[in-house]
């Protein structure tokens, strides 16, 4: 009997992590998330958008503050950046789930300028709103993306 039960838990914990892997998978964005943010209208605009600042030490640090603090970034994208919100905040079943920023395939599909035109005018079909100039300014926007861009690497 104990031989039976040992299998059943077992086989129940695979269970419980395969389908914790798949919720993990499909939570940390979505192929969505490659398609462009940017109206083609625009685009042209947004790709003219240009970091004016060297991202040293010190200019990406400041990002990282402000991506936990005052841009309210990490409370949708999560401290790591991976789609899944900070603890205690869940999101309705009919939402589109929070950009997955340590996504390679994520990061290259993205330019810095499209960033920063997203954070002007927001994310049209997403619940991404614009954060310029009404929460932050332009430097911090840049030092947002350029703590963006340190998520991922290896």
């Amino acid at each position: 009997m104990q031989i039976l039960r040992k299998k059943i838990q077992s086989k129940a914990w695979i269970i419980v992590a395969m389908v914790s892997f798949a919720c993990a998978s499909v939570w940390a964005g979505s192929a969505g998330d490659l398609q462009p943010r940017v109206p083609s209208d625009r685009i042209e605009q947004a790709l003219s958008f240009t970091n004016p600042f060297t991202p040293t030490e010190e200019f990406i640090a400041s990002g990282k503050k402000l991506y936990e603090g005052k841009g309210w970034c990490a409370f949708c994208h999560g401290y790591e950046g991976t789609g899944a919100p900070a603890a205690g905040r869940n999101f309705p079943a009919d939402i589109k789930l929070p950009t997955n920023f340590a996504d390679a395939a994520w990061q290259a599909a993205r330019s810095d300028g499209e960033l920063f035109w997203v954070l002007i005018h927001g994310s049209h079909g997403t619940d991404m709103v614009a954060y310029m100039p009404q929460y932050i300014t332009d430097k911090e926007a840049w030092q947002i993306i350029a703590y963006l861009r340190t998520f991922g690497r290896t």
